[in-house]
């Protein structure tokens, strides 16, 4: 197509038109951004005037792979928007429909699918092993997907407990020098996991749930002594574990459960003087095969495109400082 020459696109997707309709669109917000250039929405058409030849095309594969997302029941996220619109780039089918995306997973009122192949392999493994590591930095999906498959795990009755930890680093465990109750005290190291659950859970049922004791947020403090059969326990913020803090949640590991451990390395809360047991974990687990280890970078990262830039930043002064 001509750069300069106004254009329109048909959109024939009713679900991508739908979401194309919506009152300041995130899906033309996104696009507009990526592409620099207007667009607007009349009808049943999209009409804008691109600013560099190949961008007719762009769009119209962009919006095409977002249109199968849909209607393989994906919820679209502005990560997903965008790696849509760079994959488009390639100006090929294959790289605008990655194979990897094709891997869903449906958990309550959320419809979720693999953003990169490392989220679609930690996927694979949440649902045949019993022990994985999910190593990576934030915001790449480790716990959020987690949660997702023990809450769809826990709703086709597999398990019959969901439990959901966290070392409380910052407060040393020391919960009784914080104000309050003790649900006071955890409360803001546990928000994360509370909102995981929220985002996939109505709130009466999540109440309900809460009630009953059918799922449990609590510190890993709290874990010692137990024995947790048939249940899905993900351990999460592990690279703040003490030693012996992850020897006794792994030994907590009951007959018919499943656990998930997720960190990230470059984010140690420890005091210099205590070694991480996640760290230890990664030394001398990997012999066991029966244990997996699914590894995050920062291309994985999910969140805004700049955290993905803000990580690489970091990771080139430490590589700098170490050299």
């Amino acid at each position: 197509m001509d750069e300069g020459a106004p254009l329109h696109l048909q959109i024939s997707d009713e679900k991508l038109l739908s979401l194309l309709q919506l009152p300041e669109s995130m899906v033309l917000k996104v696009l507009s951004e990526s592409m620099h250039i207007a667009l607007s929405l009349r009808g049943h058409e999209l009409f804008f005037t691109p600013n560099k030849a190949g961008q007719y095309e762009r769009l119209f594969e962009t919006l095409e792979r977002l249109g199968e997302l849909l209607n393989m029941g994906a919820t679209l996220e502005e990560y997903d928007v965008r790696q849509a619109y760079l994959a488009s780039a390639e100006n090929t089918k294959e790289a605008a429909s990655p194979v990897y995306q094709a891997v869903t997973l449906s958990v309550g009122k959320k419809s979720l699918h693999a953003k990169s192949p490392a989220q679609a392999a930690y996927m694979a493994l949440l649902k045949n092993r019993d022990l994985i590591f999910a190593i990576g930095p934030a915001g790449t999906g480790k716990t959020y997907l987690a949660v997702a498959m023990a809450v769809a795990a826990f709703t086709a009755h597999k398990y019959e407990r969901i439990i959901l930890t966290r070392p409380a680093v910052e407060a040393g465990e020391r919960l009784g020098f914080l104000p309050g109750d003790l649900a006071q005290k955890v409360d803001p190291y546990l928000r994360p996991l509370y909102d995981a659950l929220r985002d996939m859970l109505e709130s009466d049922q999540l109440e309900r749930l809460f009630e009953r004791g059918l799922i449990e947020v609590a510190p890993l403090a709290f874990m010692r002594g137990r024995t947790l059969n048939k249940a899905f326990i993900i351990l999460d913020e592990a690279q703040n574990c003490t030693r012996e803090q992850m020897k006794m949640f792994l030994t907590r590991l009951g007959p018919a459960s499943r656990a998930v451990v997720t960190g990230d390395i470059t984010q140690i809360d420890l005091p210099p003087q205590q070694k991480s047991g996640l760290l230890e974990a990664l030394d001398i687990l990997p012999a066991i095969p029966e244990i997996a280890f699914c590894r995050f970078s920062e291309s994985d990262v999910v969140r805004h495109p700049l955290v993905a830039k803000i990580i690489a930043a970091y990771q080139q002064k430490e590589q700098k400082a170490a050299t």
